[in-house]
């Protein structure tokens, strides 16, 4: 499971050499704290949409706590898409350690 998952420095790392930021959290939940930039697809969604993301570069995928992203990751690499990683601990840990600018819910 280790190849798939990404700390917080790590995905900081790759959001600044141009990775793809796929957000699977509701609607509700990115008007209070988003990465810019990001990709959403609702995780109920993704099954319909996700040949909406890109496959032409990293993509690093988030939620609040790192569990639907993860379960988005892995569902995502069994559609053939293997440059994609979840963000361990989710949006909230990426606050805590890697950009503590960003509000917490």
């Amino acid at each position: 499971m280790q190849d798939v998952q990404r700390d917080p420095a790590a995905v900081a790392a790759m959001r600044a050499a141009g990775a793809v930021i796929l957000d699977v959290r509701e609607p509700w939940e990115v008007a209070l704290v988003g990465l810019p930039g990001a990709i959403t697809i609702p995780l109920g969604q993704l099954q319909q949409r996700w040949q909406e993301v890109p496959d032409d570069q990293p993509v690093v995928v988030v939620c609040h706590h790192g569990m639907r992203s993860l379960q988005a990751t892995l569902f995502l690499r069994a559609q053939g898409c293997q440059d994609v990683f979840n963000l361990m601990g989710g949006i909230d840990a990426y606050a805590v350690t890697a950009d503590p600018s960003l509000a917490r819910y």
